[in-house]
């Protein structure tokens, strides 16, 4: 094997192939990178066994074999240099010489027909979505999937794609988002949980991607494809919820407010409040928000009041403020809806229509919590 290639570039797609290796394998080849030389491409591969991960780069070669080499060791030497050619050599000693500008470094080598082969998809359905478009959806949802192991139908997104739309469904039981793209559609209905490891590695990698995004997938696996890249998983094992029935439907109180300045207050009301509930009390009457918390532990209280629009009946509804926090940190428009029908009801959080973005629609459902009057 003997090829050469960009340092840099090298750098940069085994930093995003790197997401995928677990910090403590069972099954040591895991810890390396599998290399393929395939005349003037390198195929390289990481995987965890339920994730893998395939990036191609054009080299100058003659070589067609394979081996499996360090990824610690190949990070920690390529994040010191500058751009510059590598030229990488197999030699007698099943070792892997690396020659750079100043110096040769040797590198232990496996045999690359050990690496666990990856996974095949058959008989797959396809549906294409812009990657800024998806990245959009998984940044929308991703932070309301649950880390239960007893529930793990919850720990991921639910993808549901039909021929109106494609919806991204998250949540944890205390909080849920529905994340819809009008623009997209499926030819064949269909839904499947992807797991929440792998959607975080595209979440960094589709941050540089521009262009489309193929996504194949069959009863147990998807696979995504974007540039010179590709990531599959296996999919999560089970039936997602009913989320449509927990849903409200009938919501008459609604708070329109901006959303900066709510989510401000909130932050600072918060810090006063009970550190095991973390609940915080929204009064609403009129034009006028009051939004407070106490810790009657420690005596702490805060108290702030806002002006706001809005309809309906007064009513008071407690809230847990990490869930409150981290719903209008994830939006980005400028005023947002609060809707609610009773104080033991759930409260839907909704951006104010901006034009730019009329076929997305968000629905983010968040808990009431018992208020506690002392």
């Amino acid at each position: 094997m003997k090829f050469i290639v960009s340092s840099s570039l090298l750098y940069k797609e085994l930093q995003n192939l790197g997401g995928v290796i677990n910090s403590s394998n069972t099954i040591p080849i895991l810890d390396n990178f599998l290399f393929q030389v395939n005349k003037n491409k390198l195929q390289i591969t990481s995987s965890d066994l339920e994730s893998s991960m395939t990036s191609e780069i054009d080299i100058e070669s003659e070589s067609n074999e394979s081996v499996a080499i360090s990824a610690k060791l190949l990070l920690d030497i390529l994040k010191t240099f500058a751009d510059q050619p590598l030229a990488f050599n197999k030699s007698d000693k099943n070792t892997i010489e690396i020659t750079a500008d100043n110096g040769k470094y040797s590198i232990a080598y496996i045999d690359g027909s050990e690496f666990p082969k990856q996974i095949e998809i058959q008989d797959p359905l396809k549906t294409e979505i812009n990657a800024n478009d998806f990245l959009n959806a998984i940044n929308s949802t991703i932070f309301a999937s649950g880390n239960d192991d007893l529930r793990p139908v919850m720990s991921g997104v639910f993808f549901q794609f039909n021929s109106d739309s494609l919806k991204f469904v998250a949540t944890d039981a205390h909080k849920l988002v529905k994340y819809e793209r009008k623009d997209y559609n499926s030819q064949n209905n269909s839904e499947f949980i992807m797991p929440k490891k792998p959607l975080q590695i595209l979440k960094g990698v589709l941050a540089s991607v521009d262009g489309k995004l193929n996504i194949e997938y069959n009863e147990s696996n998807a696979k995504f494809e974007f540039n010179n890249s590709t990531l599959t998983s296996r999919l999560i094992d089970g039936k997602f919820p009913n989320y449509e029935a927990v849903i409200p439907k009938e919501n008459p109180n609604i708070l329109t407010i901006n959303r900066e300045v709510f989510l401000n207050s909130v932050r600072r009301v918060s810090i006063f409040s009970n550190k095991t509930t973390h609940q915080v009390r929204l009064k609403i009457a009129g034009t006028t928000l009051n939004i407070s918390a106490e810790d009657f532990d420690y005596s702490n209280k805060a108290d702030e009041t806002l002006e706001c629009e809005y309809k309906g009946d007064d009513i008071q509804i407690g809230f847990n403020s990490k869930f409150l926090i981290e719903m209008l940190n994830n939006l980005d428009s400028e005023t947002v809806t609060l809707s609610m029908s009773h104080p033991n009801r759930a409260g839907i959080i909704k951006p104010e229509n901006i034009d730019n973005k009329k076929n997305e629609d968000i629905t983010m459902l968040v808990m009431p919590v018992m208020l506690n009057d002392k």
